[in-house]
């Protein structure tokens, strides 16, 4: 497909901590965006941040429902591209299929009218994650670098299996890697019938971190955000083994969401889209270095009985021409935001 220069693009689940960063990246790059929210009332949370100084560029569209029939009719009329970062599941049920069906009904849903007559769409950028790609049930027998090709294939099974038994985390992983599976079934059935307008592109990141977008305290944020506040400011929790500590900048993460619509090679691709692989122990000491605390270093490569897995990223650096800050530009970019919020 040609590449997306200009037009609007529609980023669902806006009210998101990586969704926010997306919108502002392509505010700031000349695109207008259609934000999807849950009731007008989310949207009066993002107003100050962006719809202030974008005006006409950015405006919202409510979607309380992303498994409801025809959900994405309107919100996609006039649009030439998507980024789909919502990932509804339900939380509050036990049964797998309950709890997993949202995320992939969402898409099959976005999917389904983006390829609907008249429809305008030229590509939709799903965005995934890393808990598709790393088998975390067997960490010690993965190899130390994974790719694009590789799957989380034993959550789907342990829940398969388990059924209402499995875990939440288990439950969660098996959604990331069904919704992805289903993206890329239904563009390979639309491109076999050689009528869908759109190509797909998915984006697997795995720790996204940066500071949050717009007000918030520290009890509200995300899961990584909060996980990484808790485990390098306050030094709350014991430091996590490093299981899957890929990480990506958000910043960067935004870029390569607009990167992944503009580039026409990007077009059927799955990318990994990681700075890097650290354990927890090198965010803490730098952290520490650069807020002048002292106390006992911690351990900066893997201890015994530990096992550190990377992510191949060179597609996202050939194709996508991305740029990855390093560790220390991150830090110093998330804790020069919580001095300002008098968080560190």
């Amino acid at each position: 497909m040609p590449a997306i220069t200009t037009g609007k693009i529609l980023v669902t689940g806006a009210n998101g901590f990586i969704a926010r960063w997306i919108i502002k990246d392509l505010l700031e790059h000349g695109f207008s965006v259609r934000a999807t929210v849950r009731s007008l009332e989310k949207a009066d949370a993002l107003k100050p941040v962006l719809a202030a100084t974008y005006g006409d560029h950015l405006d919202f569209v409510t979607i309380d429902d992303f498994t409801a029939k025809d959900a994405f009719d309107e919100a996609l009329k006039g649009i030439d591209g998507v980024v789909h970062t919502a990932h509804p599941v339900d939380a509050t049920t036990d049964d797998p299929e309950e709890f997993i069906g949202p995320a992939v009904q969402s898409v099959t849903g976005i999917l389904s009218a983006a390829s609907a007559p008249g429809s305008t769409i030229k590509r939709v950028v799903y965005v995934s994650s890393v808990s598709a790609v790393i088998d975390s049930q067997r960490i010690h027998g993965l190899p130390d670098v994974l790719t694009d090709k590789d799957w989380n294939e034993t959550d789907v099974a342990a829940v398969k299996e388990k059924g209402t038994t499995s875990s939440g985390f288990e439950k969660y992983q098996a959604s990331k890697t069904l919704a992805e599976r289903k993206a890329w079934e239904v563009y390979n059935e639309e491109k076999a019938k050689g009528t869908n307008g759109w190509d797909l592109v998915t984006l697997c990141p795995p720790w996204v971190f940066g500071p949050y977008l717009g007000e918030a305290t520290p009890e509200a944020l995300n899961y990584s955000m909060g996980s990484w506040y808790r485990t390098v400011v306050q030094e709350a929790l014991p430091l996590p083994a490093p299981l899957n500590v890929n990480w990506i900048d958000v910043r960067d993460f935004a870029a390569a969401s607009r990167l992944a619509l503009t580039k026409p090679e990007a077009g059927g691709e799955r990318f990994l889209v990681a700075a890097g692989a650290s354990v927890w122990g090198r965010w803490v000491n730098t952290a520490r270095r650069a807020l002048g605390k002292a106390g006992e270093p911690r351990p900066e490569s893997p201890e015994d009985g530990q096992k550190l897995v990377g992510l191949d990223r060179q597609k996202s650096l050939d194709l996508l021409g991305l740029k990855y800050r390093t560790l220390e530009e991150t830090i110093a970019f998330i804790l020069d935001d919580f001095k300002k919020r008098g968080w560190a």
